[in-house]
Order: structure tokens, then sequence, then C-alpha cells
């Protein structure tokens, strides 16, 4: 990386200009040293979800390049990555599985969770304590929990099989416990260690701005891993002559991950300000409210106007989001615009109608197309 500082270092016996020069190459040097920390803070283990890896011929026992050359891991994660390379595949696909959630949940708001690169995924808007900070470190911590209880389950993982989980003390005496659960207790001890890594390899003063934000990130995690666990249910599967279910056989299975980024979403729209008292601890700034537990988001600065482009916040702007004329919510041009107005135009649209099942056993469909009206935010 050439930043144009063009420092040399001379020697303190050269007579002229040698303390000037040496102040100036130790202030370059100095630059230097944080526009790299900058760099390294703005990639994100995240960018696993952008850059997948699936090909299993990758996992080679002692393969540590595979390790170092994977985008935004921290020490902490790559030492990880290198003991379980099997599970990196799967801590991919569980940060897509959130990156995903994030969009559904946010497709009527003015930021709607969108990736701007490959490496630091979100951009600048993530360096913020904010609101929607909170809910994609929460979403995303879920994202793994969900993903490697379920490749334990599928016996894609060497270290990990079917769920172990004691056997509810409210479950029938005549059904038996049993199955092939997904395994959330390993699911969950996991992404703690991998997803909180970056986090805990991290120390700062007490008091301090980062200090905040490193405890912000801790909690959001947890509270992100806690939903999983807490939507975890019972199923079960009937057995008997003819389908009578004289006798069932159960098991212990994760929700499904709609129903978590749908718990989260009312966790965001409540979440807690918090700030930082005399002993350094987070406490929240509004003592008239309940305290937030280990279950609730967290955040400590106010959201950015997400109206328009701003790249020194990364805001992304809502200029060119299509809108909804006659919505009074979040999705309506009038919110959505920010009070800008909207073009509206005509848009082409395919999709299957007229669709008819065929014994046996196929659906059948034909392509319509129909014009409608678009509206798009100045």
């Amino acid at each position: 990386m050439n930043l144009g500082l063009g420092c040399v270092c001379r020697p303190a016996s050269w007579p002229l200009g040698s303390v000037l020069d040496s102040r100036h190459c130790v202030f370059a040097l100095t630059v230097l040293t944080l526009l790299m920390q900058v760099v390294v803070e703005a990639n994100s283990w995240w960018s696993l979800a952008m850059n997948p890896l699936l090909i299993p011929e990758a996992y080679i026992i002692g393969a540590q390049p595979l390790c170092s050359q994977l985008v935004g891991l921290s020490q902490g994660q790559k030492k990880l990555c290198q003991l379980y390379q099997d599970h990196m595949q799967y801590i991919g696909e569980g940060a897509k599985t959130g990156i995903r959630e994030c969009q559904y949940q946010f497709r009527h708001r003015r930021w709607n969770c969108s990736t701007v690169d490959n490496s630091s995924v979100f951009g600048r808007v993530m360096q913020i304590g904010s609101r929607e900070t909170a809910f994609t470190y929460a979403i995303s911590a879920a994202g793994v929990v969900n993903a490697v209880s379920r490749a334990c389950r599928e016996g894609e993982l060497s270290s990990c099989g079917c769920s172990r989980a004691a056997r509810p003390k409210d479950l029938p005496r005549d059904w038996l416990w049993g199955g092939c659960g997904d395994n959330l207790n390993y699911g969950y001890r996991f992404s703690k260690e991998f997803v909180d890594a970056r986090e805990r390899e991290k120390s700062f003063p007490k008091g301090t701005y980062e200090s905040a934000r490193l405890m912000m990130n801790l909690h959001n995690n947890e509270a992100g891993r806690r939903t999983v666990s807490d939507l975890a249910h019972v199923s079960c599967k009937c057995h008997g002559v003819s389908g009578s279910c004289s006798l069932k056989t159960c098991w212990l299975q994760l929700a499904d991950f709609r129903k978590v980024g749908d718990a989260l979403k009312e966790k965001y729209d409540s979440a807690a300000a918090m700030k930082l008292n005399t002993r350094g601890k987070l406490v929240q700034m509004h003592s008239r409210y309940n305290a937030p537990t280990s279950h609730d988001l967290v955040y400590i600065e106010s959201s950015p106007d997400y109206c328009l482009k701003n790249q020194s916040t990364g805001s992304l702007g809502t200029v060119g989001r299509l809108c909804n004329k006659t919505s009074e919510g979040m999705d309506g041009c009038e919110l959505m615009c920010c009070g800008r107005g909207y073009d509206q135009y005509k848009a082409q649209i395919v999709e299957r109608c007229h669709c008819k099942f065929h014994w046996c056993c196929y659906v059948k469909c034909k392509r319509c197309t129909k014009i409608v009206d678009q509206f798009v935010c100045k």
C-alpha cells in the first residue's frame, strides 16, 4: 500500500536537519500505523458471506494458508479456523443467512441493510454504535448458531453430531426422546467462541468510547444467540399402525430463522440506549425504563440520517429507492423519500399465472406480463 508519505529516516549523526527529519518520520510512521489499523478494523468475518468457501477439498488438515488468506478474520478467529477448518463454510453460510434476514426485515426502511463491498460488507455505517449496528451484530451471531447447529445434525462436521440435549421434564412418559435434533449446545458455544473472538482480543482503557463499543458488540452478539436458544422447540413424529400415533419420537429443533429475525426486529424497535457510568460500565441512559436483559439489544449512539448519501457516516441515502404511494408506513413515499418527492414509472413485470396441477405430480404454469406503476424517490 503506497500512502505517499515519502519518509526517509536519517541517522542521528547527520548534522543538518536530523532532528526535524526524525520528528517528521515519527509522525509519518504514526499516521501510517493508524491508517493500517483503520484498514484492518474495516474488514470483518462477515466477508465470509460474500466470498463463501464451498470446496470440501480446501479443508486439508494443517492447510494453514487457507485461514491466513481469509479476509476479515482476527488472530483468534484464524487460530479457530486452523483447528476447525470444516466449520468455515458454515460460518459463511450463517453470516449470509443473517445478512439476508437483515435485508428482509429492513426492506421497507430507509436503511435497508445494504452490503457495499466484500471486505467490510456494510461499510462505515457499522462504525457507529447505533440500533442498526446492534441488530446486525445480533442477527449475524444468531445465523452462525443456526448454521453450525444444523451442520452438526446433518453430520457435516467432524467434532459434533446430533443434539444431546436433556429430555424435557414436561414430555409425556410414553413419548421417546431421541431422533437426531439440531445441536444447539454446540452451535451456541462455537458461535460464542468464534464471533466474540475479535472483541475479546481487544483491550481499551475504561471509560473510553472504544470500551463502550466493545461491551455493546458483545452484549448484542449474546442477545442474538439467546434468541435462537429461546425459540428452539420440541418436535415430534408419530409412529404406529396406519398412522395411529400410538408412539411418538421427539427431538430438539431450531425455529425457522424467519422467526428469529422477527423476534430480533421487535428487540430492535425496543432497544435500550446506554451510556458509560463513572465505573466504566454500560448503564441505561433513561432510568425510568426497565433495565435491558441479556436477551435485549442495546446501543450507545443515535442513528445517522439515512435520507441522504453521506460518505462519512456510510449512509447510502434513499434516492432511487422504490416506495409505496398508498402506504402511510415507513415504506410510503412520504417517509421513504424524506419529503423530496418521487417519480412515477411504468414497469413491465413477468410472473407465473394460470397454474394447473397435473397427475402425477407436477404443476405447470404460464408466464404472464403486466404493466404496473412504480414510484421512485427523487
